[in-house]
């Protein structure tokens, strides 16, 4: 597989600015792609690209909370390194607040500089991957049965076999079938990686909007995932 060498974008509208952060990068052998207006780099920007942006929290004609909101609603999931004079300290808590990864004065210092992009690429690095794996894990659920899902909630909650054939009123060696299945479909190799990842999965927030009924799980549970496979 190709992989996508990550992207700073840089946003700047102090063209004297821009080129020192763009020579700091390039020494640094970082990719890089620069912009002196937000618009252009609204336009050019691709979400599916690995990587971070640095961006002037005082550009003219630009409101930084609201572009950082921007990219956040549009799903980019951007990380973000905010840049401002030494007089902006507010508005550097309320970006961090709001995501933001780092917020630097200027004048900038070359190390400090390189090592905020850094720390803003292997973030977005470890958020991708999360994401993957949490894509995979949330595709192998939805190949559950309703009964398997039902089965598989009460596995994560601690219930043995006696116990959930109890509550659900069948068979117990009909929920070892169930447990069975469940495991191979989930691709778990033990009940330990079974648990681990399905509470991951509860925990990742990834369900705005992705059609999860949580009226009728126990809890909001992700386990009333729909559609179902009957």
């Amino acid at each position: 597989m190709h992989t996508i060498e990550p992207l700073t974008y840089l946003v700047d509208g102090d063209a004297e600015a821009l080129d020192y952060m763009a020579r700091l990068l390039q020494a640094a052998n970082l990719r890089f792609a620069a912009f002196v207006r937000a618009d252009g780099f609204l336009q050019a920007h691709d979400p599916g690209i690995p990587g971070c942006a640095v961006i002037d929290a005082r550009m003219p004609g630009l409101d930084a909370l609201a572009l950082q909101r921007e990219l956040q609603q549009g799903g980019a999931e951007r990380a973000i390194v905010f840049v401002a004079g030494g007089g902006d300290v507010e508005l550097g808590v309320r970006a961090m607040k709001a995501g933001a990864i780092d917020f630097l004065i200027k004048p900038l210092e070359a190390a400090g500089f390189i090592a905020a992009v850094r720390h803003a690429l292997a973030r977005d690095a470890h958020e991708r991957a999360v994401r993957v794996e949490l894509q995979r894990i949330r595709t192998h659920l939805d190949t559950l049965t309703r009964r398997e899902q039902q089965v598989l909630r009460h596995v994560v909650s601690g219930r043995l076999n006696k116990q959930i054939a109890f509550d659900l009123g069948i068979a117990e060696k009909t929920i070892k079938v169930h447990r069975a299945r469940v495991m191979e479909k989930m691709g778990a190799t033990s009940l330990a990686q079974l648990v681990r990842e399905t509470l991951e999965l509860e925990a990742g927030a990834v369900f705005a909007g992705d059609g999860v009924d949580r009226g009728e799980a126990e809890g909001g549970s992700i386990l009333s995932h729909r559609p179902l496979v009957q």
